[in-house]
C-alpha cells in the first residue's frame, strides 16, 4: 500500500485534468503554500436611498478616512457614527454608468459620463459635492498624473484626454499655456475605455495602449505607444496596483508596467472566464485590490447566475475563484469606528459576528469590499465553504483503489470526496463528502484509474496545504 502526498500546486482550468494541476480552487484565494480562506460577505453600512454602483475612500487632511459611495442620481458620505448614508449630493444626477472617483490632495473627485465632475473638499467641515468648474470636462474616466487631474473619454470626443491645470483641478481648463491645462486627442485605437495614473498615465483604448509622460511646456505631455493592436476591452475591467495596471483585453487578462504588456491569463483562466461569463452583462463587471492579501480581483456576473471572483495573487501569479452575493466589488479604507458606533450598529455587542478585533472596526485599514443592493458591503465575515480538488491521480497505469485520505489543513480539518473513472472519457462523478475523524483520517473505497480528491476545509483553518493518500494496486481479471 502506497501512501502519496499531493500538494495543492496551481489552479489551471484552461488545461486537462491530467496535466498535475487543480481542478477546482472555489472560495479561496493562493498564497506562497497552498490556499486561504476566502471572508464571506457581511452588510457594512445602512441602506442608502437608493442602490449603489460604486464606493470609494478618501482621506482628510488629518488622516481620517472618508467613505463615500454613488448610485445612479446621488453621492452619499459614509456617517461613521451609525454607518448611514448621507445625501452629500451637488444636484440630482442622471448616471447611466457607475462613478468614477480619485482624489487630489484634499480633494475628491467623482465623474458618472454624464455630468460636470463634481468635487466634494474634504478639508472643510461640511462635505457636499459641486461642479469642479464651470469649463470642467463631463467625462467617464477619472485619475490623477503627477501634479494634474486628468479625464478620459469626455464629451467632447470618446478618444480625448483632457487634464487640469498643474496643482489646481478648480481653475480653468481647456487650452490654456500659463496654467499647462490642455488636451490631446489620440487618432488611432478607437475609444478610451482604461485611465490609471501616478508617475505617468498608461490610456487604454480599444485597440491600443498609450503611455503618457509629462515633459512641461509647451508640449506638457508626451504621449507614446506602447502597444498597437491589443487595448482594453471592457472598461470596468480596470485596476492598478504598485504601479501596474490590470485589465481584460479581447483574449483576456493582462497587466502592463507602462514599458511592456505581460498576459497573466493565457492558458491559465481565460478560456475559464470567457466559458462562464454572462457576456450581455458584461458591463457589470468591476474590480479590486486586497493589499492585505496581495490580491487583483474582478467580478462579474456568471452564467449560473452568481457574482463570480476571478482572483490573482500577484506574487505567485497563480489563481483562484469565488461566488459571491454583492453586485460589485471596490477596495476600501476603514473608517474608525467607536463603541458609541457599535452600538448604534446593534443594541447587543455579542450580535455583532465580526469580531471586534478585526481590522474592519479600526480606521485607515484597507478593507476588500464592494456593493450590495444598497449597501456597502466588506469580506469580513467567516470563512466562505471552499472546496479544492486534485488533477486526476494515476499510479502506473492500471486499476487503483483509494483507500484513506489524510487532509493536510492548517488550523482545521477537511471532510473528502473521492471520484474514480477508468477511462477520460467517462463522467466526473464525487461521492458523499465524508469528515476526517479525530485522527485527521477519512476512510476511503474507490476503484478506478484515475482519481480525483475534493477536499473541504472547516473549522477555523488558515491554510489548506494539501492530503495525504493511501493507494492500492488493484487486482488484474
Amino acid at each position: 500500500m502506497a501512501t502519496t502526498r499531493v500538494n495543492f500546486t496551481e489552479w489551471l482550468p484552461d488545461q486537462p485534468g491530467v496535466t498535475g494541476a487543480l481542478t477546482n480552487a472555489l472560495n479561496v484565494y493562493p498564497k506562497a503554500v497552498g490556499y486561504g480562506p476566502l471572508p464571506t460577505e457581511e452588510d457594512y453600512s445602512s441602506a442608502a436611498s437608493e442602490d449603489l454602483n460604486s464606493v470609494f475612500a478618501g482621506k482628510d487632511p488629518s488622516g481620517n478616512t472618508k467613505v463615500f459611495a454613488g448610485s445612479s442620481t446621488k453621492l452619499f458620505l459614509l456617517d461613521s457614527t451609525d454607518l448611514s448614508l448621507d445625501d452629500v449630493s451637488g444636484t440630482t444626477y442622471t448616471a447611466t454608468s457607475k462613478w468614477n472617483f480619485a482624489q487630489f490632495g484634499s480633494l475628491v473627485l467623482a465623474t458618472n459620463d454624464q455630468n460636470i465632475v463634481q468635487f466634494a473638499d474634504l478639508s472643510t467641515t461640511t462635505i457636499s459635492f459641486a461642479d469642479l468648474n464651470a469649463s470642467a470636462p463631463t467625462a467617464k474616466l477619472l485619475t490623477v498624473v503627477r501634479d494634474f487631474v486628468v479625464t478620459g473619454n469626455t464629451s467632447t470626443g470618446s478618444n480625448e484626454v483632457r487634464w487640469s491645470g498643474i496643482n489646481n483641478p478648480t481653475g480653468t481648463w481647456g487650452s490654456v499655456a500659463v496654467t499647462q491645462a490642455d488636451f490631446q486627442t489620440i487618432p488611432d485605437g478607437g475609444e478610451i475605455r482604461g485611465l490609471t495614473g501616478g508617475e505617468f498615465g498608461l490610456v487604454l483604448l480599444e485597440r491600443s495602449i498609450v503611455r503618457m509622460s509629462y515633459v512641461g511646456t509647451p508640449f506638457i505631455f508626451q504621449f507614446d505607444n506602447i502597444s498597437r493592436n491589443l487595448g482594453c476591452y471592457e472598461s470596468n475591467s480596470v485596476a492598478q496596483w504598485q504601479g501596474i495596471t490590470y485589465f481584460l483585453a479581447d483574449d483576456g487578462f493582462y497587466s502592463c508596467n507602462g514599458q511592456q504588456v505581460d498576459p497573466i491569463g493565457a492558458e491559465k483562466v481565460n478560456r475559464f472566464f470567457w466559458d462562464t461569463i454572462r457576456e450581455d452583462m458584461i458591463d457589470e463587471m468591476s474590480t479590486a485590490v486586497d493589499p492585505f492579501r496581495s490580491l487583483v480581483i474582478w467580478g462579474y456576473p456568471s452564467q449560473e447566475n452568481t457574482y463570480r471572483l476571478l482572483i490573482f495573487h500577484t506574487v505567485t501569479k497563480r489563481w483562484s475563484y469565488a461566488d459571491t452575493n454583492v453586485d460589485r466589488i471596490a477596495n476600501l479604507f476603514t473608517p474608525g469606528i467607536t463603541l458609541e458606533g457599535l452600538d448604534a450598529i446593534s443594541a447587543s455587542l455579542d450580535a455583532i459576528q465580526t469580531s471586534l478585533d478585526s481590522r474592519q472596526w479600526v480606521g485607515g485599514k484597507f478593507l476588500f469590499g464592494g456593493v450590495t443592493g444598497a449597501k456597502i458591503s466588506t469580506f469580513s465575515g467567516p470563512n466562505k465553504t471552499a472546496r479544492i480538488t486534485t488533477a486526476d491521480l494515476e499510479t502506473d497505469g492500471n486499476k487503483s483503489m483509494v483507500t484513506l485520505a489524510k487532509p493536510i489543513i492548517d488550523g482545521g480539518s477537511a471532510s473528502v470526496a473521492i471520484a474514480s473513472r477508468q477511462n477520460l472519457s467517462e463522467a466526473v462523478t464525487f461521492n458523499t463528502a465524508v469528515a476526517a475523524d479525530s485522527e485527521n483520517r477519512v476512510g476511503l473505497r474507490s476503484l478506478g484509474r484515475y482519481h480525483r480528491v475534493r477536499v473541504i476545509p472547516s473549522g477555523e483553518w488558515t491554510t489548506a496545504i494539501g492530503t495525504e493518500i493511501e493507494i492500492q494496486p488493484a487486482g488484474m481479471r
